[in-house]
């Protein structure tokens, strides 16, 4: 009985230390650099693709200096982007800053956890991030999220999208491990995708905010990214167990539920970008320091794409939107 309770002990012990270092890992991934403010000649006026800069921890567009705000996350929609930011001090905490195109800041929310991911609806009236959290009783073998939604047409901020009664394979499910993260916005700025974990499963989930409700599409699925004609998402699909590599980048059709993977065989942990009809992500840099982006076509053909050593949050400004 005694060994037995000293092997409960251990193994508690070694999920807890796992829990931490991942999330000190992707602390360590979102941020640490000094913060600057964006240049006056910095805006969102030129078309073309806008990136976080490793190097500086600023905003850069392609080609040119970076020029932009410090941000650990960064993404932009119609005339808004959106910066997250990982304040110094214990516990962990979250600057979500949103920005007009001349980078004048408009609204600052600061939440709990540490940077991972931030969407801007197409319109830019919506916005989403998420954050690591720590603390959960329910996380000792792995992490918890917390996701957030603010309104810009009314200001409303939901703290939480756990909140929102969600169907799991068509019952209404009820858990106090449910975690969302990697929300993306349908252009109607009412539906959503994101992932939701629970039970030990990742789920595509497809939210509605007027009616306030989420209902689960299909497993294995995690990172969603809509397209800009809302008819595909790309996704991270886990594909092994080897803790180094679990993923690979797929693409979904909506309409058939069919999906198929990407020419990009290398593990992405990123919530791929629609760049056209090639996906923009970030891969760890050949140097081990920072991430770099690459692209490849969404359609499952040609090759991977180094597009900027030293990059990541990637997202194109279209000229349409000037």
């Amino acid at each position: 009985m005694k060994a037995r309770s000293v092997v409960v002990i251990v193994a508690a012990l070694v999920l807890l230390g796992g829990s931490l270092g991942y999330v000190l890992h992707a602390r360590q991934r979102g941020g640490g650099q000094p913060l600057a403010a964006a240049e006056n000649s910095f805006t969102l006026d030129e078309p073309g693709l806008y990136y976080r800069d490793a190097a500086t921890g600023r905003v850069a567009r392609s080609p040119g200096p970076a020029d932009g705000p410090s941000c650990a996350r960064f993404h932009t929609g119609g005339d808004r982007a959106l910066c997250l930011l990982a304040l110094p001090g214990t516990p962990a905490r979250t600057r979500a800053v949103v920005y007009d195109r001349r980078f004048t800041e408009l609204q600052a929310v600061t939440v709990p956890g540490i940077p991972n991911r931030a969407r801007v609806s197409a319109s830019g009236r919506l916005l989403a991030w998420t954050t690591f959290a720590v603390g959960d009783s329910y996380a000792a073998g792995t992490f918890s999220t917390r996701t957030s939604i603010l309104d810009l047409r009314t200001g409303y901020l939901v703290k939480s999208v756990e909140s929102i009664p969600l169907t799991v394979d068509g019952a209404r499910h009820h858990a106090a491990d449910v975690n969302y993260w990697g929300i993306t916005f349908a252009s109607d700025d009412n539906r959503f995708y994101a992932t939701v974990s629970t039970g030990g499963r990742t789920h595509l989930v497809e939210g509605d905010l007027r009616a306030w409700s989420a209902r689960t599409l299909r497993e294995n699925v995690e990172c969603p990214s809509l397209s800009p004609d809302g008819t595909r998402i790309a996704f991270k699909k886990k594909v092994s167990a080897d803790p180094a590599a679990p993923w690979r980048l797929h693409v979904l059709d909506l309409a058939g539920l069919q999906e198929h993977p990407v020419a990009e065989s290398r593990s992405v942990d990123d919530q791929a970008s629609w760049l056209g009809e090639t996906l923009g992500y970030a891969l760890p840099a050949r140097d081990g320091k920072g991430t770099d982006v690459w692209s490849v076509p969404a359609d499952g053909s040609g090759t991977p794409h180094l597009l900027v050593p030293g990059g990541s949050s990637p997202v194109t400004v279209p000229a349409a939107s000037r």
